[in-house]
């Protein structure tokens, strides 16, 4: 009977390590920071400004987020931001981007995050144009 706890023991702490170690491997994969939130507002003459919010887990001074853009939904990029310092102590973060022109045909636009170290990725946020 006690042998039989003992392997039960053993099973279930191998198990529960196994998990705890993918759930931190998990979070530690994460290459790309991702756009949260993001605010639009009309200027006129097709022009835009915008707020995006960006979480960045891993930030640190070597590796962060350090830039976002704003394209159209195929991928041509209207503009961009570039973040010249981690944001360590400010998470997430948000950050404007102004006076962007953007074409009379495109209703939609995407929001894009960069990593320091790997480049564009994670999670966009998609947002209608006022007045379009």
């Amino acid at each position: 009977m006690n042998r039989l706890l003992v392997v039960c023991f053993v099973a279930l702490s191998a198990v529960t390590s196994g998990a705890v170690m993918a759930q931190h491997a998990g979070v530690m994969a994460q290459r790309f920071p991702d756009v949260i939130d993001a605010r639009v507002h009309a200027l006129g003459d097709n022009r835009f400004d915008f707020d995006a919010t960006i979480a960045s887990p891993y930030d640190t001074p070597q590796r962060y987020a350090d830039a976002f853009r704003v394209m159209s939904p195929d991928g041509k990029q209207f503009g961009e931001r570039t973040l010249f310092h981690d944001h360590a102590n400010e998470q997430p973060f948000t950050r404007d981007l102004y006076g962007i022109t953007i074409p009379v045909g495109i209703q939609t636009v995407v929001i894009q995050a960069r990593d320091k170290r790997y480049g564009y990725g994670g999670k966009t946020i998609h947002i209608t144009l006022p007045g379009r």
